[in-house]
């Protein structure tokens, strides 16, 4: 279980109730990610029984997934991502530095999730990855899916994701398949570095995309 070795103290619990009865949860760790070329990330992660979900461990690794994810400015991360190849996500988007143009989305924490296209409209989108250091490319995503999950707490979810919000469930969730955004980027021509991306290319894709998360509301 790879380590950064920075570690944080708990700002919050996470379960309702009585929280004055319930002792604080262990330090916060920030998780070591893998980056492309690590067999973890090629691996389909394994289900997580709602024994595991219960767990003192599993609600652990929510918790740095969160810490990770956040102090690494991503939109999202997956269990995979830090070693873990287990089917747990976590999706944040609230003013994000990396993301500007892409519409808030309240943390969800993904257990077992299952996505499922309910057309065929697609949209393209220039994405990174934390996986992927430094280097952006353009994907076809399912502007509209019905996603399937557990939260935390054990509970099911069954909802609608559309627009980029659609985009993001789809990117964690290839994760848990052992996919990467490259493997989708069909025209290697727009594969760029950040740097790159901003000089020449930032401002026609804010520009289009902004228009498209307009029109489908997300």
């Amino acid at each position: 279980m790879p380590l950064v070795g920075r570690r944080k103290s708990l700002r919050r619990w996470h379960h309702s109730g009585d929280e004055r009865a319930k002792p604080p949860r262990p330090a916060l760790t920030i998780r070591k990610i893998a980056t492309v070329g690590h067999p973890v990330l090629r691996q389909r992660a394994r289900e997580v029984t709602p024994e595991e979900l219960a767990s003192v461990a599993t609600q652990q690794l929510i918790d740095d997934l969160i810490e990770t994810m956040r102090d690494a400015n991503g939109a999202g991360i997956a269990a995979n991502q830090v070693h873990e190849p287990v089917r747990v996500a976590v999706i944040e988007v609230d003013s994000n530095a990396r993301y500007p143009y892409k519409p808030p989305i309240p943390l969800t924490v993904l257990v077992n999730p299952v996505l499922e296209p309910i057309d065929d409209e697609l949209v393209e989108i220039n994405e990174g990855c934390l996986s992927v250091p430094n280097l952006r490319g353009n994907v076809m995503r399912h502007v509209n899916v019905r996603a399937r999950w557990l939260d935390r707490d054990g509970h099911e979810h069954d909802e609608v994701k559309r627009g980029l919000t659609a985009g993001t469930f789809q990117h964690e969730c290839d994760h848990l398949d052992g996919r990467l955004f490259l493997d989708r980027v069909a025209d290697t021509t727009t594969l760029t570095t950040w740097e790159q991306f901003e000089r020449h290319h930032r401002d026609a894709f804010v520009a289009r995309i902004t228009e498209f998360v307009r029109r489908v509301g997300s």
